[in-house]
């Protein structure tokens, strides 16, 4: 009798708590200020108003899966002298709707011409990004220093992000005559299963940047302003494999596509690299630059990076660089560069001789 009863309220238990967790999910949670953050995040559906963060403080999603977020307004942060993020973001299978509304990080308060390299403290990164699912269709404006750190648990895609710190260009009183925005980083990327498209960079520094991981996508963006397209810096112990780059658009970069490994790195490979249909213009520097001497440039460089299948394929990569700047410099310590590249899908135009110091075997270009 006694174990019929327990089995009877057991199950009671269960069928009651049902409709509260049917509920949560159902819910819509509004956050018009931090205040709203807690609450709202119990719900499945979150809508963001128009509001101002906190000075020093962090606006933290750590949400529900499978949760839907609208950003219905525009939200600006506080400044503040501090380490940050600004912006942080958690949970699987979410999908993040930015309507085309805009984070503003107030770059010109900390803008002094070092970026992450000291003078004022600047929050970095601006917006840390650590779902799966999809986040699209959002401006990023004013990043203090670098602005997306993607460390996704999940296969995600970004898509239709404008990244707009082109105002950094500009001196300003305390950056010394130098551009006031410095390390402005598009994305900074250290994950696997993630695809980046049809976005657009405006900085003063890489436009996407792989330090680790793999199984990357890089498609049909468009960087202004900035270092270019960079895997790496690939520092000790990592490993990077599986990344395309493909269809993307590279204006008065210093560079259009760059592979830069630290000079004292060991223990890390780099391999399965692919290129297809990008196009650069007005690249200041160089067209192409792998070097193994990071972070000096063509200089002594190490041999702890082993580097192979980089490749040209598919669509040709059309690069133009200006008079005084080489189409392609590869730099690499005896023997860390290896296998064969297939490099027939690549036309470059412009400047100086090409460098050359320890390539690979090349098809498709005369080292």
């Amino acid at each position: 009798m006694i174990s019929a009863l327990l089995t009877v309220l057991s199950i009671s238990s269960i069928v009651f708590a049902r409709p509260a967790t049917e509920a949560a999910k159902r819910c819509t949670g509004t956050i018009s200020s931090l205040d709203d953050v807690s609450d709202a995040v119990k719900c499945t559906t979150v809508n963001i108003n128009a509001f101002t963060v906190t000075a020093g403080s962090t606006f933290n999603l750590d949400l529900m899966d499978g949760t839907t977020v609208n950003l219905n307004g525009n939200v600006a942060f506080g400044n503040k002298t501090w380490a940050g993020p600004l912006f942080e973001i958690s949970g699987d299978s979410i999908t993040f709707n930015g309507n085309g509304h805009t984070f503003d990080g107030g770059g010109p308060f900390y803008w002094d011409g070092q970026g992450s390299n000291g003078g004022v403290e600047k929050p970095r990164p601006m917006m840390k990004i650590k779902i799966s699912g999809t986040f699209e269709n959002t401006k990023i404006v004013n990043s203090p220093a670098q602005t997306f750190s993607v460390s996704n648990p999940g296969p995600l895609t970004i898509t239709g992000i404008t990244i707009d710190n082109s105002q950094g260009d500009l001196p300003n009183s305390q950056s010394d005559g130098l551009p006031a925005g410095h390390n402005t980083d598009g994305f900074d990327v250290s994950t696997t299963d993630l695809v980046i498209e049809n976005s657009s960079v405006k900085n003063q520094d890489d436009c996407l940047a792989i330090n680790k991981g793999s199984n990357i996508v890089f498609q049909g963006n468009t960087c202004s302003g900035g270092h270019g397209i960079s895997v790496g810096s690939i520092s000790s112990d990592v490993t990077v494999s599986g990344i395309i780059i493909a269809d993307n658009t590279v204006i008065n970069n210093q560079q259009a596509l760059r592979i830069k490994m630290d000079s004292t790195a060991t223990g890390s490979t780099v391999t399965n690299i692919t290129y297809s249909g990008n196009v650069g213009t007005g690249l200041t520097e160089f067209g192409i630059l792998i070097d193994q001497s990071y972070p000096d440039t063509l200089k002594t460089p190490g041999t702890g990076v082993i580097l192979s299948d980089v490749s040209f394929t598919g669509a040709t990569n059309t690069l133009s660089v200006e008079s005084s700047a080489t189409p392609i410099a590869i730099n690499c310590g005896k023997g860390a560069c290896t296998g064969t590249w297939e490099w027939t899908s690549l036309k470059t135009s412009g400047g100086e001789a090409n460098f050359f110091f320890n390539p690979p075997t090349i098809n498709g270009i005369s080292t």
